[in-house]
């Protein structure tokens, strides 16, 4: 069984995981694989973020996030 400070460090990232800085840049490119798309990314660092939010991208292509401005845009691939 998983311990329980395992389980948040997973979710929440550590030091010696390779996580990009969350809010670190304002545009950002994803892919179909990357959706259903939320800022802060999985991947980024959360404990300096601020809260999940689900983003529509699929529609237009492009979103914005209300939190931290960050604009995500639409690019073909998954690689």
């Amino acid at each position: 069984m998983q311990r329980y400070e395992d389980a948040v460090a997973a979710k929440a990232g550590t030091v010696d995981q390779n996580l990009i800085p969350a809010n670190a840049q304002h545009r950002y490119a994803v892919r179909p694989a990357d959706l259903p798309l939320s800022c802060p990314m999985p991947g980024m660092y959360l404990w300096n973020s601020h809260p999940k939010v689900f983003l529509p991208v699929e529609a237009a292509g492009e979103t914005k996030c209300p939190y931290c401005g960050a604009q995500y845009h639409m690019i073909e691939g998954d690689e």
